[in-house]
């Protein structure tokens, strides 16, 4: 029975194809496409102000540099809350919940921003290694605490991303076992554990969004000290 609860992380396939590439794809066909008027519908209106405002709250502390990845840090940002929402519907798939695409999304956008970095501004970027002032004896060592800390940005990206959502989707499934369970043997207990099932349906709505836009964020702090 424990087994079972991580079956919703398995890959789906159809007769040995992967229908992950069906997953990732979908979202782009559910945005509206703006059409050619002046006036548009009220949906293309409310994402566009959404958008706009995400913008130019992320590239706010970016310098003219830092604008060309606008387009990409929208992008990337519209694309895994639409996932990580749609992964909420039953009997769907959430592709966010595999560290494999986490991880192909934070290695190369990461690895991006220090290449960026050492080429721009390469004494800067190295001087990221070892604080000022820091004593002769503790240079050896911060500088490989240093390293490792940047190393690490792209794992803590994923994984980030990875547990909290399979950590909200586990505690939703156990939840709403607990209510079919219950609900022939107290019906009373098993309201109250399907009340605490909504709110925490709501709660993982709010966290689908907070952790695509925490993972965007962190990607512009990294290209803000490279840039």
């Amino acid at each position: 029975m424990m087994a079972s609860f991580f079956d919703q992380f398995a890959s789906p396939s159809f007769m040995g194809i992967p229908l992950i590439f069906i997953a990732i794809s979908l979202p782009w066909i559910l945005f509206p496409t703006p059409p050619a008027r002046w006036v548009n519908n009220r949906l293309i209106t409310l994402q566009a102000w959404f958008i706009n405002r995400f913008t130019s709250q992320l590239l706010t502390p970016l310098n003219a540099g830092g604008h060309k990845w606008a387009l990409l840090l929208t992008s990337l940002m519209v694309f895994l809350i639409t996932i990580n929402m749609l992964g909420l519907l039953p009997y769907t798939f959430t592709p966010t919940t595999q560290l494999s695409l986490n991880m192909g999304l934070a290695v190369p956008l990461w690895l991006a921003t220090v290449l960026i970095g050492a080429r721009n501004q390469p004494t800067i970027a190295l001087g990221h290694l070892l604080p000022e002032g820091t004593p002769i004896l503790l240079i050896p060592v911060l500088i490989i605490i240093e390293t490792i800390s940047l190393l690490i940005r792209p794992l803590a990206l994923g994984v980030r991303l990875t547990a909290n959502l399979t950590a909200g989707h586990l505690l939703i499934q156990l939840i709403a076992t607990a209510v079919f369970v219950l609900l022939p043997i107290m019906p009373t207990v098993a309201i109250l554990t399907a009340t605490v099932l909504f709110l925490l349906t709501l709660l993982e709505v709010a966290v689908a969004m907070i952790q695509a836009y925490v993972f965007v964020l962190l990607l512009s702090l990294y290209l803000q000290e490279n840039v």
